[in-house]
């Protein structure tokens, strides 16, 4: 069971990375367009980044000719999930919104999951060099430290920008400086700053700096609570992102230290 789980946080935080931190706007933007090199970029990130991760984290995955071809074929699957998810949104707008994001997710977990099944049972060729033994010896609940942070911080921050997308539509008609793209990117950096800030108070069983940085975010905005609709924006955008932090934390914390319970 534990090459299983290592190889499936190995090769989920890859996706994580390749989806949510190395795919930048433009480049989703590309792929909606159709454009070939765009996926071809997409899967090359994706493909590397799960060979790196894994060949740290896997014992003679560098050496084995399995890891190459597993990672290829859930690339390529990867690929074609992407591909039909635009083309769904494309012919019915349904297929845009939240629900579709988490089942498309959900769908990448399931691969994610077969390629470590597929992976897990390999057997080295010979050992690596002792640069990667370390790596190897982390425990599995620190492994799953990256993987948490990266779906809190970033994947969090896409849902939330699905959920709340219509009353981001309405708060944007209040800010006219602003553009809307502008407005949208700032709201989503906030989101992913403040998110890794509260995980990390919580890991580091400081539950008190959540109320420092919710402060600190509700004085930077204060001149913007005029406007009602932004006001709503930004109270149900504040608390799904403090709850999934929450969520987050709580989990690492019990990972890690083996309980939930934080000093004030």
């Amino acid at each position: 069971m534990q090459p299983l789980v290592r190889a499936l946080l190995a090769i989920y935080l890859a996706h994580l990375l390749a989806d949510f931190v190395f795919q930048t706007g433009r480049l989703v933007d590309q792929k909606r367009r159709g454009k070939p090199a765009a996926y071809l970029l997409h899967g090359l990130i994706h493909y590397l980044s799960a060979v790196i991760i894994a060949g740290f984290v896997l014992r003679g995955s560098f050496l084995s000719l399995r890891t190459y071809l597993v990672i290829a074929a859930l690339t390529l699957v990867h690929l074609l999930i992407d591909l039909a998810k635009i083309q769904l949104a494309r012919k019915y707008p349904i297929c845009n919104g939240s629900g579709a994001y988490v089942g498309d997710q959900l769908l990448h977990l399931l691969t994610v999951g077969l390629a470590a099944w597929m992976l897990s049972p390999a057997v080295p060729f010979s050992e690596l060099t002792a640069l990667f033994q370390g790596a190897r010896a982390i425990p599995n609940k620190f492994l799953a430290v990256p993987v948490i942070y990266v779906a809190v911080v970033f994947g969090g921050g896409y849902l939330i920008r699905f959920l709340i997308r219509s009353l981001a539509e309405g708060a944007k008609s209040h800010s006219l400086e602003r553009s809307s793209e502008q407005f949208q990117n700032a709201g989503l950096y906030i989101g992913w700053l403040e998110r890794f800030l509260v995980v990390t108070a919580l890991l580091l069983q400081s539950p008190a700096t959540v109320g420092l940085i919710l402060t600190a975010k509700s004085i930077a905005r204060y001149p913007e609570f005029k406007s009602e609709r932004f006001a709503e924006y930004f109270l149900i955008g504040t608390l799904l992102s403090i709850s999934m932090a929450l969520i987050g934390g709580a989990l690492l914390a019990r990972l890690v230290f083996g309980h939930m319970r934080f000093s004030g």
